[in-house]
């Protein structure tokens, strides 16, 4: 996908939606800020690379992304519209204005607890939805939380689904796609195993320990490298980086990050739960 796309996927879109320029690009996909006539609003578009699109294929797509169709939640960022057009996949959601839980980690390194607490609880409660639904996330990490305001939103849900059925380790052989992320990936996920809710709750105690300390608890040169540690359990106890967290609260993110499923709580909210005792 060339720097010069905008004017193909502008045809491809037609009068339905007006871009207005590139605002993110990933891995596996760019976003476009665009312009809604129909809602008199502002959106954001997220295409899919070429390379996952064909692995994909724009029914399993659709089919998948159309999950988040399902999930109606003030923390879950909505689904607007899906597509496919001249072998693109693309789906729709509203522009969040504000940035995302990566980019302020990432500007402001580690976050004071009274907001740890708000961000972790919003996204929680997204979660707990989610599962309640029978929709698992299986990529919560900070990039896929948004900030708007005093408000957090997941957003996401079915992509990773989607590339799962697609075939995980095919794609990371013959694309460079992994399924997932390293940093946040539950041991279960990463070695094939049974996937529930509680490889999100793996990844809410992956985020909250980022939000305080600025790090994931996993780190390493490589993938490889990264995942070992997860599978290991080797991360450095929380108490050792933020020593002005709660001994209640360290314990909590350290159930969360077991690397055996039945050992972390069953669900966001009882995670949240051990850990909000914490008041800073």
């Amino acid at each position: 996908m060339t720097d010069d796309y905008m004017p193909t996927l502008q045809a491809h879109l037609g009068d339905r939606y007006r871009l207005q320029g590139e605002v993110a690009r990933g891995g596996m996909a760019r976003v476009y800020r665009a312009y809604d006539p129909v809602a008199a609003a502002q959106v954001a578009i997220k295409i899919l690379r070429p390379e996952l699109a064909a692995s994909l294929g724009h029914e399993r797509f659709l089919r998948e992304i159309r999950i988040l169709g399902r999930l109606h939640h003030p923390n879950i960022l909505p689904l607007l519209d899906s597509r496919e057009g001249g072998g693109s996949l693309y789906y729709v959601t509203p522009f969040i204005a504000g940035s995302s839980l990566q980019a302020r980690l990432e500007r402001d390194g580690p976050l004071p607890l009274v907001e740890v607490v708000r961000i972790a609880r919003d996204i929680a409660a997204a979660l707990d939805h989610a599962h309640r639904t029978d929709v698992i996330h299986r990529d919560v990490k900070p990039g896929n939380v948004l900030l708007d305001d005093e408000r957090a939103l997941v957003c996401d849900f079915g992509i990773a689904r989607a590339v799962e059925l697609a075939g995980g380790e095919l794609l990371s052989a013959s694309s460079g796609f992994v399924l997932g992320t390293p940093a946040y990936m539950s041991p279960e996920q990463a070695t094939g195993g049974t996937i529930d809710s509680r490889c999100d709750v793996y990844g809410l105690g992956c985020v909250l320990y980022e939000m305080l300390t600025g790090e994931p608890p996993f780190t390493g040169p490589t993938a490889q490298a990264v995942l070992a540690r997860s599978l290991a359990g080797e991360f450095r106890p929380l108490k050792t980086v933020r020593p002005d967290v709660p001994a209640h609260a360290e314990a909590a993110i350290h159930l969360a990050l077991a690397s055996e499923a039945e050992r972390r709580p069953p669900t966001a909210g009882e995670l949240m739960a051990r850990f909000s005792e914490c008041r800073p």
